[in-house]
């Protein structure tokens, strides 16, 4: 039991904390040894960049959408901005049709996020593809910002930032999702310099038209999938912090937990999907930052912190001593938790409390994403989850 405690306790503090830190040092390490020269594009040299936007009843955000859109700071005859709306219902396509400016790919049939880019992509001839979504604002260098990194042939594709704005006092779903994104996003920024990203967030982010495969159905994290196939062929997937997209928190932790649980079956199918990503042998450090940063988040760290917990009220009972200290910081921890809980819309809920909640919150939806994908219920199409309005001032 001791054995099975201990093995629990380095699986989750690797996953968390210690990928982190070696992360950090190899990069360090690196930067000393081979510091990373850029080649970039010059603004005279830029590609021609189709930017897809595909939205499903965006009314609300659509308007300052396309404004923030049509702002961005590209050369206008090099950017082609593509709306994509499926099946819509609130007049979205008839909005985005009256700026001649914008290219609109509608279909009264809503058949998801997945088919609709697969539809559109053979229409498309520019050689780079940005995507992103529809109720988010990028700022003004974006685009220039992510496209001048294809000066290096040996980049495939590029991730932009996601960053969260938080609405608020109450806004605890947007704190504890913000709070994440900072460490994702710093995990990305070591990763890319090591030697890749490993999964694009689909808020923003761009690949090669030549590298981009279609998209099969029932993929139910589009970006992940696309960003790794770029990687697995060996191409590198960089990251550009300048570069980023800003949306709203969801509305409620109810409405963050259809994300949550939606992009943790897309997790797992996914660790089903690149079996062959474990081959260290053949696909080395890539291997190694996929195990490191995703398998074990998806997989072995939520299955361990129930283990850690059962196995350590049996150790603290059997054996006494330090196990009844560990159970203490253990029940401290979720308490916290559950205040954290408790206390979500409470005007003077402390952060102490809703980042464990925001940990566990997490963690449990890797469960409930799990029963969802091996019984079927979750879908490719999109159950759009209600965010808080983000201001579109960048």
């Amino acid at each position: 039991m001791e054995v099975i405690f201990w093995l629990g306790i380095a699986v989750i503090t690797y996953t968390y904390i210690g990928y982190p830190l070696l992360l950090f040092l190899l990069v360090k390490l690196k930067r000393m040894i081979r510091p990373s020269v850029s080649l970039l594009f010059k603004e005279n040299e830029l590609p021609y960049v189709s930017l897809i936007i595909a939205c499903y009843n965006e009314g609300e955000v659509l308007r300052e959408k396309i404004q923030n859109t049509l702002s961005l700071d590209y050369p206008a005859d090099k950017l082609n901005i593509c709306f994509v709306t499926d099946g819509t219902s609130d007049g979205s396509e008839r909005m985005v049709a009256e700026d001649e400016r914008l290219t609109l790919f509608h279909s009264h049939e809503r058949k998801g996020k997945n088919a609709a880019i697969n539809r559109v992509l053979p229409l498309l001839d520019s050689p780079i593809l940005i995507f992103c979504d529809a109720n988010t604002f990028l700022n003004k260098e974006a685009i220039f910002k992510i496209v001048r990194h294809y000066k290096n042939e040996n980049v495939g594709a590029v991730a932009g930032e996601k960053r969260v704005e938080s609405i608020g006092e109450l806004d605890r779903a947007g704190e504890g999702e913000g709070a994440y994104w900072k460490y994702e996003s710093a995990l990305k920024k070591w990763d890319a310099e090591l030697k890749t990203v490993v999964g694009a967030a689909g808020e923003l982010f761009s690949v090669r038209k030549e590298l981009m495969e279609k998209v099969p159905d029932g993929i139910l994290i589009e970006d992940f999938y696309v960003s790794v196939k770029v990687a697995q062929k060996g191409y590198k997937v960089v990251y550009e912090p300048d570069a980023y997209a800003v949306e709203g928190g969801s509305a409620s932790i109810s409405e963050e937990r259809k994300r949550k649980v939606r992009i943790s079956a897309g997790g797992l199918q996914a660790v089903w999907l690149f079996m062959p990503l474990l081959n260290i042998f053949k696909y080395g450090w890539l291997s190694f930052q996929y195990v490191s940063h995703r398998v074990l988040r998806w997989t072995l760290a939520p299955m361990f912190l129930v283990i850690v917990l059962l196995s350590n009220i049996y150790l603290a009972i059997d054996q006494q001593g330090l196990y009844i200290y560990l159970l203490v910081a253990q029940s401290l921890f979720y308490a916290f938790a559950l205040m954290g809980k408790f206390t979500e819309n409470m005007e003077r809920s402390p952060k102490v409390f809703f980042i464990p909640f925001y940990f566990v919150f997490m963690n449990l939806s890797v469960f409930q994403g799990f029963f969802r994908l091996v019984s079927g219920r979750q879908s490719a199409v999109w159950e759009k989850a209600e965010r808080a309005k983000a201001t579109g001032s960048i």
